[in-house]
């Protein structure tokens, strides 16, 4: 046990310093060619912006007699119909142990897996925008899981957390609370050194509020903007239909894995 231990901190030494690393690419503001309604606008070289068509969703479920099996799934949807145009998945069994702070050490190799094997296939359908059942800078150490697959598939990615992290003094009974005392749909979130982190929103109507922050290459306004563009329900519709499939996949097929 005390070698386990002593192992377990190793790699959570290790963990940090490749968070501390990967942190110092997080780019906070919009740094994307695409907007998100056609304009009259044109850019520099004479030719019209494109605009916002495809948004990805990945999500990771797990298998509930052996949460060391999962599945993790990417789909792409088109933006204003939600129609699927793309997913993908992959069962695997997943070596790396939750610890929490870290939960990217254990799902993004997965899903990044499943990102780089539609780029490197050239899909037409390549999503512009990632949304992540993670949070971004909303985390304990400010680099959740939705910065740490930005930074790394280098696409813009927004995190949508259906949990409040505590971190810097935030409280999840006391945001929730607020939020339905002064009967708006979002509130920003700072903490205690005065920095915002991200916004509790209560999206068409539900009484649970998500939780979004950034993850990569995208500001909080535009990727709050997108989310109450996206959500039908509680939450945006790319991460509630993987959310689906991915636990739909693994009821029908639980034990035929594939190779990590």
């Amino acid at each position: 046990m005390e070698q386990e231990s002593v192992c377990s901190s190793h790699h959570q030494t290790h963990w940090i310093q490749i968070q501390d690393e990967l942190k110092k690419r997080v780019m906070t503001e919009d740094d994307f060619s695409w907007e998100l309604q056609p304009s009259s606008s044109c850019s520099i070289d004479g030719e019209t912006k494109e605009v916002l068509k495809y948004i990805g969703g990945v999500d990771i479920s797990y298998l509930k007699e052996d949460p060391s099996f999962a599945c993790a799934i990417l789909v792409v949807l088109e933006f204003g119909s939600f129609n699927l145009v793309y997913h993908d998945f992959v069962v695997s069994k997943l070596l790396v142990p939750y610890v929490p702070g870290f939960l990217a050490f254990r799902e993004v190799p997965v899903l990044l897996k499943l990102i780089e094997k539609m780029k490197s296939d050239a899909h037409p359908f390549y999503p512009q925008l990632l949304m992540v059942d993670g949070n971004g800078l909303l985390h304990p150490r400010g680099f959740g899981l939705a910065c740490h697959l930005g930074v790394l598939a280098d696409l813009p990615t927004i995190g949508v957390g259906k949990n409040l992290h505590h971190v810097e003094g935030l409280n999840h009974t006391e945001v929730r609370k607020n939020l339905e005392a002064s009967n708006e749909e979002s509130t920003f979130l700072t903490g205690n050194s005065g920095r915002t982190l991200g916004v509790a929103v209560r999206s068409s109507g539900a009484s649970k509020p998500i939780f979004v922050s950034v993850g990569h290459r995208i500001s909080l306004t535009t990727a709050l903007e997108i989310v109450k563009m996206t959500c039908k329900y509680r939450v945006p519709e790319p991460i509630r239909q993987a959310d689906i499939r991915s636990r739909e996949y693994l009821r029908q097929h639980a034990f035929v894995p594939s190779s990590p």
